[in-house]
Order: structure tokens, then C-alpha cells, then sequence
């Protein structure tokens, strides 16, 4: 069984969710082949050189110098009509998002999106926010699927070698009439949520606006990344664009550092998947103490500020 696996990057650097792309494909079994197109991504090709892959396409055209959702179709098309693979798999992010129904469109094949696990032919994903399970099943033959933020950690991937091969493609400018905006998130800030690897949060337990400098503090103190829930932000204390939940960003940080969280279902879909969570909260009843691996029953206004100073002295 051939898998081809679309790797998203920008600055020479892998984004975590195609990491996490590849983990899906190795449990699903059989040939990945990874697909790298545009420039700048000779560091790319090399850290995939080191994964338990079939090999790594590169594809550079000066056509589609970064990426064009034209031109990254037309790619895949030349490369799926060479590969003939039976999955061809991305994670669900912004770009797949857009690139992904055309391509499925132009093969005429089902695109199958925010999936959390395969087994066999049989498809999972999470609705009513991620309240319940849905399985989709879908007749023999290629299909296209994404996969949900954190459903697989970039920690288990397998690693091996495999060789890196230039692949060529035939495009025709007339066919490439679009042209690409900057990334969603960096053309409302420089927060980049979901490549964060500390993140500390804050909810409606910060009481009010001018409490919220203290996550800041400490997250100037830990080189993280500040989120928040969505009664912070519907409150307007800070910008949508930092919201992590249902409505809001996925993320998957080594620490999610929560303050003042209550951990309601549509916040805990955003951050389930952290491989630590530090949950403080004066309620001792509060949703996310059953998720968090440390927890603090406390008043964060008077945990913090302390702790930050002893930060301060390390």
C-alpha cells in the first residue's frame, strides 16, 4: 500500500502537525512517501531523510517558489499519477484546508478532514465538540484525509533513513492564477499558537482585564506563548487570535500551563493533546484537574507573582 504524506513548511522548518501526519501514516501501514514542494526546504528534506519512510519527493519549480494552492494541485496531481498511492494524507491545517478540497475535486476521489485515528477502512472524528465519536467509512479505492492537531505526538515517530529523490514537474503558468496570502495567524499577530511549545493560559479565574499582565510576566519568564479561553476573550481582555479551544486554535505544547481555567469540553478539545498540563484553580471541583497531570487548588493572584520571582532567581 502506497501513502503519500503532504508536508507543510515555511522558513526551512517542518510544521508539527506534518509531523504528526507522518505518525498517522506510519500506523496506518505500508510505502510513505513524503512530499516536499517549494524553496527553502533543503533542511526539511534532510530531517525527513531521517524518519521510517519510503523516501522524500522534492519538488522545486519557480512557478510555485512557496505555496500557491494553483500550483500545489497541479503538483500533486503529477505526483499522484506517478505514485498511484491509496491514502494521501496532510494535517488539518489552514493550507490543507484550502488545497485539499480542490485536489479531491480534481480527482474525484473523497476528502475525508479533521480525522483523530483509521483503523482498517473505517474513519474516526470527533462532533459535538469532540463530545462524541463519529466512524465514516468510505468504498474501496484512493481517498484524501487530514488529520485533527494532536491526534498523533511527533514524539512517536519512527525513526530510520530513506533516500531524498528530485521529482519534476510540467507546469503551465496559465493554469497557476492564484496567488497566496501570508499564513491566517501571522496576518492578525506574531503569535504563533500552534508551534508553541510553552503556552500558558488564562481563564475567567484571572477575574478581570488587568490581571491578565501577570500570565504575561510569566510567560516572559518561561519563553511561552500566552492563549486563552473563550469567556477571556468574548470579555474582550484579549484578542481572538489567542483563543485555544473548538472555536479557536489547536495546540499540542510540551507545557500548557493553565490559570484559572475551568476546563470546559470546548476549551479542553483545543488543548487535550499537551504532553503536560499544569492546572491552577481555586475551585477543587474544577473539569480540568481531570486532565492535568500537576494540579494547584489556589489563588493564581497570589501563586504567581511569587513563583515568577523564584523563576526570576534561577
Amino acid at each position: 500500500m502506497n501513502i503519500l504524506v503532504i508536508i507543510e513548511h515555511k522558513n526551512g522548518v517542518m510544521h508539527r502537525m506534518s509531523k504528526e501526519a507522518i505518525v498517522g501514516a506510519q500506523k496506518i501501514g505500508g510505502n510513505i512517501t513524503a512530499l516536499v514542494i517549494g524553496e527553502n526546504s533543503d533542511s526539511v528534506a534532510d530531517e525527513l531523510s531521517s524518519f521510517q519512510i519510503e523516501k522524500t519527493l522534492l519538488v522545486t519549480n519557480e512557478k510555485v517558489t512557496s505555496y500557491n494552492v494553483d500550483g500545489y494541485k497541479e503538483i500533486i496531481l503529477q505526483v499522484v499519477k506517478e505514485l498511484n498511492p491509496e491514502f494521501i494524507i496532510t494535517g488539518h491545517t489552514y493550507q490543507a484546508r484550502d488545497f485539499m478540497p480542490r485536489l479531491s475535486a480534481s480527482l474525484d476521489i473523497p476528502f475525508i478532514p479533521d480525522l483523530v485515528s483509521v483503523e482498517n477502512s473505517s474513519y474516526t472524528k470527533q462532533i459535538m465538540n469532540s463530545k462524541l465519536n463519529a466512524s465514516i467509512s468510505s468504498s474501496s479505492g484512493p481517498v484524501l484525509i487530514s488529520f485533527q492537531s494532536a491526534s498523533f505526538s511527533e514524539e512517536n515517530i519512527s525513526k530510520g533513513s530513506s533516500p531524498l529523490e528530485k521529482f519534476e514537474v510540467s507546469l503551465d503558468a496559465s493554469n497557476i492564477r492564484s496567488t497566496a496570502d501570508e499564513p491566517f495567524q501571522e496576518s492578525a499577530s506574531e503569535v504563533d499558537l500552534e508551534s508553541a511549545e510553552l503556552i500558558v493560559s488564562v481563564g475567567r479565574g484571572i477575574e478581570k482585564e488587568e490581571n491578565t499582565s501577570i500570565a504575561f510576566d510569566l510567560a516572559e519568564v518561561l519563553g511561552a506563548e500566552v492563549s486563552a479561553s473563550r469567556p477571556v476573550v468574548d470579555a474582550g481582555w484579549l484578542p481572538s487570535y489567542r483563543q485555544v479551544g473548538s472555536s479557536g486554535s489547536t495546540v499540542s505544547p510540551k507545557l500548557y500551563f493553565s490559570l484559572g481555567v475551568s476546563g470546559a469540553i470546548q476549551h479542553v478539545v483545543g488543548m487535550k493533546g499537551s504532553k503536560n498540563i499544569l492546572a491552577i484553580n481555586k475551585d477543587p471541583d474544577a473539569p480540568i484537574f481531570e486532565i492535568a497531570d500537576y494540579a494547584v487548588v489556589g489563588d493564581l493572584l497570589d501563586i504567581i507573582p511569587k513563583l515568577i520571582e523564584k523563576l526570576k532567581d534561577l
